[in-house]
């Protein structure tokens, strides 16, 4: 049970000149569903959702979609196809003609499949564990009790706004053209996107988000005897050129928001590597030169920009060869960037005002170098956005992932006041990007 103090932290250092009598009710009505809110999360996080759990996916999906529609969104589940082992997307959608039209975006899924040991919801006063209660089922209920605010309020008649969930965020489908052809195709009907990801940070939000992309190194050198390495007839050996290879990306990529890690190495005579490049057997001896030898590796990045420009340059390096030995190296494409643009620091200072206004404070935009990759960034290149409206809490993606449930009041009326304020803006202007 939530003690009454949490409920109290509703109404603390609010500058109620600056609330209109429309927010004024929102708040109220926030506050009244504090203890449905805490009970509806613990619902779904108690349902295994892991990305490959493809019915636990669809089951909390279908709680997602029942709450819709009686909020009155027009609703469906989107299937994908049966090779990509992914449970599908939810869909919601209203309609009208006033304000801002909103792209509210979020994800079912965990990282938290079935046998892993973390598996239910425990709660120690105001904070609770569990999966999911910060990424992201914990901001679902953000943004679905905000919602259902402004549709008690009446609030959402005549408005535009879209509500995906995508069941597969932690490890997005293959193709990604089909996996996110739905949140682009909403993305082109909207002005804003909003994604309720893990909070960073009670006055903090993002306005940029790092890509993410995979790459393979594949070095092959002459196998020899090791007494001959470094001579003209046996070269420097495979495991040498890697380290060369690696040893230059450090010392010649270092920029901002940059970086690229090599997440596994395997080298020697015989080497097999599994089709995901995560699991590797290696055999070898230390008087034999190595003839193999095989880096993964991922790549972040702020813009396409940044990561065109970098492949080039380490392609560059990898075409340097030690003496007998041959490298090359392969990429694959992932997550986009969000990059930081004009137009979503637009929409940080209408949240920040809105913070503002609750005497909750100003909002600053959060360092991209420490997020990692969101579905947001696919929809990022077609209109503003903003992330990480969120909860508060930790432990994201490990067995101790908290929420603090104290903060909950606080952040619901934010956003439920945030979105009314974009919704109801009069003359819809695209900003600059």
């Amino acid at each position: 049970m939530i003690r009454m103090a949490l409920l109290l932290f509703v109404v603390g250092n609010i500058s109620a000149q600056s609330l209109t009598k429309e927010e004024r009710k929102l708040l109220k009505i926030v506050a009244g569903h504090q203890r449905e809110a805490v009970h509806f999360l613990e619902q779904t996080v108690t349902i295994n959702s892991g990305t490959y759990n493809t019915q636990g996916v669809r089951k909390v999906g279908g709680i997602y979609q029942k709450f819709l529609d009686e909020l009155g969104f027009a609703t469906r589940w989107v299937e994908m196809p049966a090779e990509m082992n992914r449970a599908g997307h939810l869909v919601a959608e209203i309609k009208g003609t006033k304000g801002k039209r909103l792209l509210l975006i979020g994800h079912i899924d965990t990282v938290f499949e079935p046998e892993s040991p973390f598996q239910t919801w425990v709660q120690n006063d105001t904070i609770a564990t569990g999966p999911g209660t910060n990424d992201m089922k914990g901001g679902n209920m953000i943004m679905l009790y905000a919602l259902k605010a402004l549709k008690e309020a009446g609030l959402l008649k005549d408005r535009q706004v879209i509500v995906i969930l995508h069941g597969d965020e932690e490890s997005a489908g293959r193709p990604i053209a089909i996996s996110r052809k739905d949140i682009i195709e909403a993305a082109l009907r909207s002005d804003i996107a909003l994604c309720f990801e893990t909070g960073t940070g009670f006055n903090y939000a993002t306005v940029a988000r790092r890509g993410s992309s995979n790459w393979k190194l594949s070095v092959t050198g002459k196998q020899a005897h090791s007494s001959g390495v470094f001579s003209s007839y046996a070269g420097a050996g495979a495991i040498y050129e890697a380290s060369r290879i690696l040893t230059r990306f450090y010392t010649e990529l270092q920029e901002e928001f940059l970086t690229y890690n090599p997440g596994i190495i395997a080298g020697g005579t015989q080497l097999n590597l599994d089709s995901t490049f995560t699991d590797a057997h290696v055999n070898g001896k230390t008087n034999i030169v190595a003839n193999t030898a095989v880096v993964s590796g991922d790549l972040r990045f702020i813009s396409d920009e940044q990561l065109q420009r970098t492949r080039e340059r380490m392609r560059a390096i990898v075409k340097d060869n030690l003496p007998e030995t041959m490298a090359e190296i392969t990429f694959t494409d992932g997550y986009p960037a969000m990059p930081p643009t004009a137009g979503n620091m637009e929409v940080l200072l209408k949240f920040s005002k809105v913070s503002e206004d609750l005497g909750q404070g100003k909002v600053q935009p959060y360092n991209p170098g420490l997020r990692g990759a969101g579905d947001i960034s696919f929809v990022a290149q077609y209109l503003n956005c903003l992330d990480g409206l969120g909860v508060m809490g930790g432990g994201a993606h490990a067995p101790r992932e908290f929420i603090d449930l104290r903060t909950l009041p606080a952040l619901q009326q934010r956003v439920a006041i945030f979105i009314h304020r974009l919704t109801s803006e009069k003359i819809p202007t695209k900003s600059s990007r």
